[in-house]
């Protein structure tokens, strides 16, 4: 056990995620580079009341517990050791509780590495949860025929309007939360359970920016903040968008800012990480739109 980790817990006691964990989840982030986009400690952070996020440490590894959601589940253990007995005490410590619980978000590279069913387990594809990731210079060029659209839509958007990008500073986030609270009025997030969830990440992330340490952009029209985005790196190769909003009055302002963010700010990463598209069919065809390099494929363990 890591020495760090012992503020941490004791399966089956846990705590709340809290701001204090973050040097213990970015050392262990560190030592165990992520590829699923939910394990930076800013993704965890802000969406920690939607999922009611609890920490607490096993054998070798840190375990996130998603207590409050539809379905709650564990995190894939962060660490190193007997994976497959850590997964199996987890998931038995609950069902003697009498909750039936998975362990959900479960990167390829694990699911594939262990003889999950012979040792009494279910294994399952979660489409919805996979991850799209793209070469960053695809994303920054827009070169050949498969992205003429996008190339179009920019030009023109840019043939139509004066506009310009902004590194994200301290000043301008009053102007992304009214843009949000814009943005969230249209899309009527107080009825919708997933649209109010991220409108209370987004303002948890502007809320504790500078100790979060994420970067975002924005980009002003007729000097009004009308779009904003926010990332981190995830890996040494790769970096995570974790919130890209605009006005969708403007047509083309979507990827007008997202070239703008990877092109100032990422260039030097290989490849950018888009999330998931949970399952909703506009949010899957936009980000097919994109032309993937390739998926992160994540899978949900159960006991059988």
């Amino acid at each position: 056990m890591e020495e760090s980790w012992k503020s941490v817990p004791e399966f089956p006691h846990s705590k709340d995620l809290s701001l204090e964990d973050k040097p213990i989840l970015d050392l262990a982030f560190q030592k165990f580079p992520p590829l699923i986009s939910e394990f930076t400690f800013t993704n965890l952070f802000i969406w920690r009341h939607a999922y009611q996020i609890k920490i607490s440490r096993l054998q070798n590894f840190l375990c996130l517990f998603a207590e409050n959601s539809e379905h709650p589940f564990f995190f894939s253990p962060i660490g190193e050791g007997d994976m497959v007995e850590c997964c199996r005490t987890l998931l038995r410590s609950m069902k003697e509780q009498g909750v039936s619980v998975k362990i959900a978000r479960v990167p390829e590279e694990v699911a594939s590495c262990f003889d999950w069913k012979s040792e009494g387990f279910v294994v399952e594809f979660d489409r919805d949860q996979s991850d799209y990731v793209y070469l960053s210079g695809d994303l920054i060029h827009l070169q050949g025929r498969k992205y003429h659209r996008k190339r179009n839509h920019i030009k023109q958007f840019k043939e139509k309007y004066a506009y310009q990008y902004l590194p994200l500073t301290p000043e301008l986030i009053s102007d992304c939360l009214r843009l949000e609270s814009n943005w969230c009025d249209l899309r009527q997030c107080e009825v919708i359970p997933g649209l109010r969830n991220e409108s209370i990440a987004v303002k948890e992330v502007f809320a504790r920016l500078e100790a979060l340490g994420v970067k975002g952009g924005v980009v002003l029209i007729n000097g009004k903040v009308e779009a904003f985005t926010l990332g981190e790196p995830l890996n040494h190769d790769t970096i995570v968008i974790h919130i890209e909003k605009a006005n969708p009055a403007f047509e083309g302002l979507y990827p007008v800012i997202n070239q703008a963010f990877l092109e100032n700010h990422w260039s030097e990463y290989t490849y950018v990480n888009r999330e998931q598209d949970l399952g909703e069919e506009g949010l899957r065809k936009a980000k097919e739109s994109y032309f993937p390099h390739h998926m992160i494929n994540k899978y949900t363990i159960a006991l059988r």
